[in-house]
């Protein structure tokens, strides 16, 4: 039986474990595609969820931290009081059943955790837009971002012209990105060698990250990322590379806290004659289409 004084510890534990699950709902529960933007948001800024849709380092910190911030937090205010709540429930039959109640709850949330980040998967490029590229797929004929400031792992100014009348495949990437970012450069690569357009294509890779990414970190980036003789990883100042991104049409955004980038997967196919023609998601299906596309007559 629930003595009086025992109703307000008892209280306290159970808005402790409700917002233990709640918070680490909003963390891991799979959100749909058609979720509110508010709340995508929401998961970034308190958890600084990756593209796994999972947490990064400090995200988890936060996580764990929070229930036993929490418990602190009541035994600093009442500590005699839960004490004394939690030795009366052991003593009685009806209390043992509600510790084990709860005791199951925990195994349950941990387990659907644990099953959260085991099948949680990194995405990429053939997970969005792959397929056959219908014939109504959109040409840009845009001209070929102009600019200047931007640099190339050799650190000669680039331009249109460094391009030597070859098409390219310009892609945005930054060298902390483990996920996306490689995976595309990797996709560029790939549909270039299987296509043998070697001579033809010059595969371009803008930073997204000029403030860590500076250009004497791009000989390594280059040699990172695999690109050969012929092709490019750029950076400069952060006025120069952010110009060149609006020029670009490149959506971000930067935590200033980690310095991490969000920006969707992107390739711009490019002309000889410096024409923008496609935007592809970097999917290597897709992105080989396009090339052999914008290689016909």
């Amino acid at each position: 039986m629930i003595r009086t004084q025992d109703r307000w510890p008892l209280t306290a534990l159970a808005i402790l474990l409700l917002a233990t699950g709640a918070w680490w709902a909003l963390a891991l529960w799979p959100l749909p595609f058609d979720t509110a933007g508010w709340l995508e948001r929401a998961r970034a800024v308190c958890f600084n969820v990756t593209e796994t849709g999972l947490p990064d380092a400090s995200g988890w910190v936060l996580l764990v931290g929070q229930p036993f911030g929490m418990f602190a937090l009541l035994l600093v205010g009442w500590r005699d009081e839960v004490l004394s709540t939690a030795q009366h429930l052991g003593a009685t039959h009806a209390g043992r059943v509600l510790a084990g109640a709860v005791g199951l709850g925990l195994v349950f949330g941990l387990s659907a955790a644990a099953v959260r980040v085991a099948t949680a998967r990194i995405p990429t490029p053939e997970l969005a837009g792959a397929g056959a590229v219908p014939d109504t797929y959109p040409r840009l004929d845009w001209p070929f971002p102009g600019g200047s400031g931007l640099v190339d792992q050799r650190g000669a100014p680039f331009s249109l012209a460094s391009l030597e009348g070859r098409g390219a495949l310009v892609t945005f990437a930054f060298a902390h990105c483990e996920t996306i970012c490689p995976l595309v450069v990797r996709s560029a690569l790939a549909v270039r060698d299987e296509l043998e357009l070697g001579e033809d294509l010059a595969v371009v890779a803008l930073t997204l990250d000029p403030w860590r990414d500076t250009p004497n970190r791009l000989p390594d980036m280059a040699a990172q990322w695999s690109l050969g003789e012929g092709d490019f990883v750029l950076s400069g100042t952060v006025e120069a590379v952010e110009t060149a991104l609006d020029a670009w049409n490149v959506a971000r955004a930067r935590d200033p806290k980690s310095g991490d980038v969000t920006h969707p997967a992107l390739v711009y196919l490019v002309e000889a004659d410096g024409t923008v023609a496609y935007a592809s998601t970097g999917a290597p299906t897709q992105l080989a289409a396009l090339a052999q596309r914008m290689r016909s007559p």
